[in-house]
């Protein structure tokens, strides 16, 4: 789980977050209200806005309201289920406090494949 997630907020043009996301070469941003999660933009959600015409428009327009979350004490397991079942990558991960990190599908892997080494390696 990455600590230090990338944050923005409802009102920050769809471009400066895309501009965020790529100097941090992170492929998803978490859109706060204060310190309530509201949202989350990723590449996919800055693509369709690209496909579609919708470029000059701000964050609240392109991200994805209110999105699943899971809490720290919550397995990989279910945060793989919740991924895989929903169509996504990235899962903020929030306590009572709000948001703590964010996991990613390429965290998940890493776990999952820590023991093993590419062939040829």
């Amino acid at each position: 789980m990455a600590r230090e997630v990338l944050s923005v907020t409802t009102d920050v043009s769809l471009a400066d977050a895309a501009r965020q996301m790529h100097e941090r070469k992170v492929g998803a941003v978490v859109v706060l209200d204060g310190d309530r999660l509201v949202g989350i933009l990723t590449e996919r959600d800055v693509l369709r806005a690209v496909a579609t015409g919708k470029v000059d428009g701000s964050v609240s327009e392109s991200m994805t309201h209110d999105p699943d979350t899971v809490e720290p004490t919550e397995t990989t397991g279910h945060a793989a289920a919740l991924m895989i079942h929903g169509g996504f990558r990235h899962l903020p991960v929030v306590d009572q406090n709000g948001l703590v990190g964010m996991i990613s599908i390429r965290d998940l892997m890493r776990l999952h494949l820590a023991d093993e080494s590419p062939r040829g390696a």
